[in-house]
Protein backbone atom coordinates (compact mmCIF):
# COMPACT_ATOMS: atom_id res chain seq x y z
CA UNK A 1 0.00 0.00 0.00
CA UNK A 2 1.26 3.14 -0.92
CA UNK A 3 1.27 5.95 1.57
CA UNK A 4 -1.94 8.29 1.52
CA UNK A 5 0.67 11.54 1.75
CA UNK A 6 -1.66 13.98 -0.33
CA UNK A 7 -4.85 13.82 1.30
CA UNK A 8 -3.14 13.95 4.61
CA UNK A 9 -0.74 16.38 4.09
CA UNK A 10 -3.54 18.61 2.82
CA UNK A 11 -5.50 17.95 5.54
CA UNK A 12 -2.97 18.23 8.67
CA UNK A 13 -1.00 21.66 6.74
CA UNK A 14 -3.46 23.72 5.87
CA UNK A 15 -1.29 26.59 6.17
CA UNK A 16 0.91 25.30 3.17
CA UNK A 17 -1.37 26.34 0.70
CA UNK A 18 -2.60 29.03 2.25
CA UNK A 19 -2.02 32.51 0.64
CA UNK A 20 0.40 31.16 -1.78
CA UNK A 21 0.04 31.66 -5.71
CA UNK A 22 1.31 30.28 -8.35
CA UNK A 23 2.50 31.89 -11.83
CA UNK A 24 2.49 30.16 -15.07
CA UNK A 25 4.29 32.04 -18.16
CA UNK A 26 2.41 31.70 -21.98
CA UNK A 27 3.65 33.12 -25.20
CA UNK A 28 4.03 36.87 -22.97
CA UNK A 29 2.58 39.82 -24.88
CA UNK A 30 0.32 43.20 -23.87
CA UNK A 31 -2.35 41.48 -22.22
CA UNK A 32 -1.95 41.26 -18.17
CA UNK A 33 -1.77 37.74 -16.68
CA UNK A 34 -5.19 36.14 -16.25
CA UNK A 35 -6.10 36.13 -12.30
CA UNK A 36 -7.19 32.89 -10.93
CA UNK A 37 -7.45 31.18 -7.47
CA UNK A 38 -8.23 27.65 -6.13
CA UNK A 39 -9.15 26.01 -2.81
CA UNK A 40 -5.61 24.63 -2.00
CA UNK A 41 -6.94 22.26 0.45
CA UNK A 42 -8.76 19.90 -2.32
CA UNK A 43 -6.59 16.95 -3.29
CA UNK A 44 -6.18 15.91 -6.43
CA UNK A 45 -7.58 18.95 -7.87
CA UNK A 46 -5.37 21.32 -6.17
CA UNK A 47 -3.16 21.03 -2.63
CA UNK A 48 0.40 21.55 -1.51
CA UNK A 49 3.55 21.11 -3.18
CA UNK A 50 6.25 20.31 -0.45
CA UNK A 51 8.42 23.07 -2.32
CA UNK A 52 5.68 25.74 -2.16
CA UNK A 53 2.82 26.38 -4.22
CA UNK A 54 -0.04 24.48 -5.38
CA UNK A 55 -0.67 21.85 -8.03
CA UNK A 56 -3.52 19.59 -9.45
CA UNK A 57 -5.97 18.47 -12.00
CA UNK A 58 -7.40 21.84 -11.57
CA UNK A 59 -3.60 23.79 -11.49
CA UNK A 60 -2.47 22.05 -14.05
CA UNK A 61 -5.63 22.20 -16.39
CA UNK A 62 -5.79 26.66 -16.21
CA UNK A 63 -2.31 27.00 -16.64
CA UNK A 64 -2.81 25.07 -20.27
CA UNK A 65 -6.12 26.89 -20.56
CA UNK A 66 -3.59 29.88 -20.35
CA UNK A 67 -0.90 29.20 -22.07
CA UNK A 68 -3.12 28.47 -24.99
CA UNK A 69 -4.99 31.47 -25.07
CA UNK A 70 -1.20 33.42 -25.27
CA UNK A 71 -1.90 34.48 -21.60
CA UNK A 72 0.05 34.25 -18.40
CA UNK A 73 -1.66 33.13 -15.57
CA UNK A 74 -1.45 33.74 -11.40
CA UNK A 75 -3.60 31.09 -9.70
CA UNK A 76 -4.08 31.99 -6.27
CA UNK A 77 -4.32 29.29 -3.05
CA UNK A 78 -7.24 30.06 -1.21
CA UNK A 79 -10.65 29.19 0.93
CA UNK A 80 -13.26 28.11 -1.06
CA UNK A 81 -15.65 29.79 1.13
CA UNK A 82 -14.34 33.55 -0.12
CA UNK A 83 -13.35 32.49 -3.73
CA UNK A 84 -16.76 34.07 -5.10
CA UNK A 85 -17.29 37.28 -3.31
CA UNK A 86 -13.41 38.02 -4.47
CA UNK A 87 -14.63 36.91 -7.51
CA UNK A 88 -17.02 39.24 -7.68
CA UNK A 89 -15.34 41.97 -5.97
CA UNK A 90 -12.94 42.04 -9.00
CA UNK A 91 -9.62 40.30 -7.76
CA UNK A 92 -10.09 36.92 -10.22
CA UNK A 93 -10.77 36.83 -13.93
CA UNK A 94 -12.49 33.99 -12.99
CA UNK A 95 -12.24 30.86 -11.16
CA UNK A 96 -10.28 27.54 -11.25
CA UNK A 97 -11.23 25.84 -8.15
CA UNK A 98 -14.13 22.82 -9.37
CA UNK A 99 -17.40 24.51 -8.74
CA UNK A 100 -20.40 22.84 -8.78
CA UNK A 101 -23.13 24.35 -11.65
CA UNK A 102 -26.33 24.58 -9.84
CA UNK A 103 -29.44 26.80 -10.80
CA UNK A 104 -29.38 29.16 -8.06
CA UNK A 105 -24.95 29.89 -8.96
CA UNK A 106 -25.84 30.37 -12.35
CA UNK A 107 -28.79 32.89 -11.82
CA UNK A 108 -25.79 35.25 -10.34
CA UNK A 109 -22.49 33.72 -12.26
CA UNK A 110 -21.62 33.15 -15.67
CA UNK A 111 -20.38 29.10 -16.08
CA UNK A 112 -18.28 27.60 -19.05
CA UNK A 113 -19.42 24.43 -20.01
CA UNK A 114 -18.19 21.36 -17.69
CA UNK A 115 -15.49 20.10 -18.04
CA UNK A 116 -15.72 17.12 -15.70
CA UNK A 117 -18.85 15.42 -14.12
CA UNK A 118 -18.80 15.82 -10.36
CA UNK A 119 -21.27 12.79 -8.38
CA UNK A 120 -21.67 10.96 -5.43
CA UNK A 121 -19.66 7.80 -5.59
CA UNK A 122 -19.01 4.54 -3.28
CA UNK A 123 -15.40 3.06 -2.64
CA UNK A 124 -15.16 -0.24 -1.10
CA UNK A 125 -12.24 -2.54 -0.27
CA UNK A 126 -10.84 -4.56 -2.82
CA UNK A 127 -12.29 -8.06 -3.01
CA UNK A 128 -15.50 -7.05 -1.51
CA UNK A 129 -18.62 -7.18 -3.66
CA UNK A 130 -19.44 -5.04 -5.69
CA UNK A 131 -22.66 -2.29 -4.66
CA UNK A 132 -24.73 -2.80 -7.79
CA UNK A 133 -27.56 -0.77 -6.57
CA UNK A 134 -28.59 1.28 -3.68
CA UNK A 135 -30.28 -1.58 -2.71
CA UNK A 136 -27.29 -3.40 -1.34
CA UNK A 137 -26.92 -0.75 1.50
CA UNK A 138 -28.74 -2.82 3.64
CA UNK A 139 -27.45 -3.79 6.60
CA UNK A 140 -24.30 -2.29 5.54
CA UNK A 141 -22.23 0.72 7.56
CA UNK A 142 -21.37 3.98 5.12
CA UNK A 143 -18.47 5.79 6.14
CA UNK A 144 -18.53 9.32 5.46
CA UNK A 145 -16.46 13.17 5.79
CA UNK A 146 -18.30 14.52 8.83
CA UNK A 147 -20.07 17.81 7.60
CA UNK A 148 -20.28 16.78 4.09
CA UNK A 149 -22.39 16.93 1.39
CA UNK A 150 -21.96 12.80 1.69
CA UNK A 151 -22.38 13.44 5.44
CA UNK A 152 -25.97 14.98 4.60
CA UNK A 153 -26.99 12.40 2.16
CA UNK A 154 -26.06 9.46 4.35
CA UNK A 155 -28.15 11.19 7.39
CA UNK A 156 -31.27 11.71 4.75
CA UNK A 157 -31.37 8.28 3.48
CA UNK A 158 -30.01 5.62 6.05
CA UNK A 159 -33.25 4.87 7.32
CA UNK A 160 -34.93 4.28 4.25
CA UNK A 161 -32.37 2.22 2.71
CA UNK A 162 -31.39 0.40 6.02
CA UNK A 163 -27.71 1.37 6.52
CA UNK A 164 -26.23 2.81 8.99
CA UNK A 165 -23.16 5.29 8.65
CA UNK A 166 -20.52 6.72 10.78
CA UNK A 167 -18.50 10.27 10.85
CA UNK A 168 -15.29 10.74 10.10
CA UNK A 169 -12.72 14.39 10.78
CA UNK A 170 -11.26 13.53 7.53
CA UNK A 171 -11.52 11.73 4.12
CA UNK A 172 -8.79 9.60 4.47
CA UNK A 173 -10.15 8.75 7.85
CA UNK A 174 -13.28 6.97 6.60
CA UNK A 175 -11.13 5.79 3.75
CA UNK A 176 -9.12 3.66 6.30
CA UNK A 177 -12.07 2.54 8.00
CA UNK A 178 -13.44 0.83 4.98
CA UNK A 179 -9.65 -0.65 4.14
CA UNK A 180 -9.71 -2.07 7.84
CA UNK A 181 -12.96 -3.21 7.27
CA UNK A 182 -15.02 -1.13 10.01
CA UNK A 183 -17.06 -0.02 7.10
CA UNK A 184 -18.55 -1.23 3.45
CA UNK A 185 -18.17 1.45 1.95
CA UNK A 186 -17.19 5.40 1.84
CA UNK A 187 -18.90 8.00 0.13
CA UNK A 188 -17.27 10.87 -0.96
CA UNK A 189 -16.76 12.71 -4.31
CA UNK A 190 -16.42 10.55 -7.66
CA UNK A 191 -13.05 12.17 -8.49
CA UNK A 192 -11.79 12.17 -4.42
CA UNK A 193 -12.80 8.45 -4.46
CA UNK A 194 -11.14 7.60 -8.06
CA UNK A 195 -7.78 9.45 -6.59
CA UNK A 196 -7.40 8.40 -2.94
CA UNK A 197 -7.81 4.65 -4.92
CA UNK A 198 -4.50 5.31 -6.27
CA UNK A 199 -3.17 5.88 -3.33
CA UNK A 200 -4.70 3.22 -1.10
CA UNK A 201 -4.57 0.11 -3.56
CA UNK A 202 -7.19 -1.78 -1.42
CA UNK A 203 -9.69 0.78 -2.04
CA UNK A 204 -11.82 0.08 -5.15
CA UNK A 205 -14.10 2.72 -6.73
CA UNK A 206 -17.36 1.43 -6.75
CA UNK A 207 -21.01 2.36 -7.76
CA UNK A 208 -22.20 6.50 -8.52
CA UNK A 209 -25.50 7.76 -7.24
CA UNK A 210 -26.31 8.79 -11.52
CA UNK A 211 -29.00 11.10 -10.20
CA UNK A 212 -26.31 13.68 -8.19
CA UNK A 213 -24.22 14.14 -11.09
CA UNK A 214 -23.58 17.72 -12.44
CA UNK A 215 -21.36 20.07 -14.05
CA UNK A 216 -18.24 21.07 -12.76
CA UNK A 217 -17.37 24.53 -14.37
CA UNK A 218 -15.25 27.55 -14.52
CA UNK A 219 -17.65 30.42 -13.00
CA UNK A 220 -16.82 34.40 -14.31
CA UNK A 221 -18.58 37.66 -13.77
CA UNK A 222 -22.09 38.10 -15.39
CA UNK A 223 -20.43 40.83 -17.59
CA UNK A 224 -17.35 38.83 -18.40
CA UNK A 225 -18.79 37.11 -21.38
CA UNK A 226 -15.75 37.38 -23.71
CA UNK A 227 -13.67 36.09 -21.59
CA UNK A 228 -15.96 33.14 -20.38
CA UNK A 229 -16.62 32.44 -24.28
CA UNK A 230 -12.64 32.53 -25.11
CA UNK A 231 -11.84 29.82 -21.93
CA UNK A 232 -14.83 27.95 -23.20
CA UNK A 233 -13.67 27.46 -26.48
CA UNK A 234 -10.28 26.56 -25.59
CA UNK A 235 -11.76 23.69 -23.47
CA UNK A 236 -13.32 22.40 -26.04
CA UNK A 237 -9.83 22.06 -28.08
CA UNK A 238 -8.77 20.35 -25.15
CA UNK A 239 -11.39 17.67 -25.48
CA UNK A 240 -11.23 17.77 -28.99
CA UNK A 241 -7.64 16.93 -29.34
CA UNK A 242 -8.03 14.52 -25.86
CA UNK A 243 -5.85 16.30 -23.74
CA UNK A 244 -8.63 17.09 -21.08
CA UNK A 245 -9.12 13.28 -20.73
CA UNK A 246 -5.83 12.47 -20.96
CA UNK A 247 -5.05 15.56 -17.70
CA UNK A 248 -8.27 13.20 -16.12
CA UNK A 249 -6.67 9.89 -16.27
CA UNK A 250 -3.28 11.35 -15.06
CA UNK A 251 -4.86 12.55 -12.10
CA UNK A 252 -7.96 10.54 -11.31
CA UNK A 253 -6.88 7.15 -13.02
CA UNK A 254 -9.49 6.19 -14.95
CA UNK A 255 -10.02 7.09 -19.20
CA UNK A 256 -12.93 9.34 -18.91
CA UNK A 257 -15.88 7.07 -20.99
CA UNK A 258 -16.41 9.15 -24.33
CA UNK A 259 -19.75 10.38 -23.07
CA UNK A 260 -17.90 11.93 -19.85
CA UNK A 261 -17.95 15.69 -20.09
CA UNK A 262 -13.65 15.71 -19.95
CA UNK A 263 -15.05 14.18 -24.17
CA UNK A 264 -18.11 16.06 -24.91
CA UNK A 265 -18.41 19.37 -26.38
CA UNK A 266 -21.49 20.73 -25.79
CA UNK A 267 -23.22 23.37 -27.63
CA UNK A 268 -23.35 26.89 -27.25
CA UNK A 269 -21.25 28.55 -24.70
CA UNK A 270 -22.24 27.27 -20.81
CA UNK A 271 -24.11 24.43 -19.20
CA UNK A 272 -27.17 23.77 -21.66
CA UNK A 273 -30.99 24.51 -19.94
CA UNK A 274 -29.52 26.36 -17.10
CA UNK A 275 -29.60 30.36 -16.56
CA UNK A 276 -26.38 31.86 -18.01
CA UNK A 277 -26.16 29.71 -21.61
CA UNK A 278 -26.31 30.67 -24.80
CA UNK A 279 -27.41 28.48 -27.52
CA UNK A 280 -25.55 30.19 -30.59
CA UNK A 281 -23.60 27.33 -32.15
CA UNK A 282 -20.40 28.31 -32.87
CA UNK A 283 -17.31 26.94 -34.53
CA UNK A 284 -14.09 26.54 -33.06
CA UNK A 285 -10.87 26.48 -34.54
CA UNK A 286 -8.00 24.77 -32.49
CA UNK A 287 -4.85 25.16 -33.57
Amino acid sequence: MRPFLPLTLLLAGLSLGAGTATLAQGTGGAQPPLRTAVDGTFAPHAFPKLDGGVQGFNVDLFQEVARRMGRDVTIDSASFSGLVPALNAGRYDFLAAPVTVTKERAEALLFTEGYLYTAFQFGIRRGNAPITSLDDLRGKVIAVNKGSAYDAWAQANAQRLGFTYQTFDTNPDAVQAVVANRAYAVLAGNTVVRYAAQQVRLLVPDFTIRETRAHWAAPFRKDNVELRNAVERVLECMKKDGSLAALSEKWFGTKPAADDAENVAFPGYGVPDLPGYDPTPHEVTCG
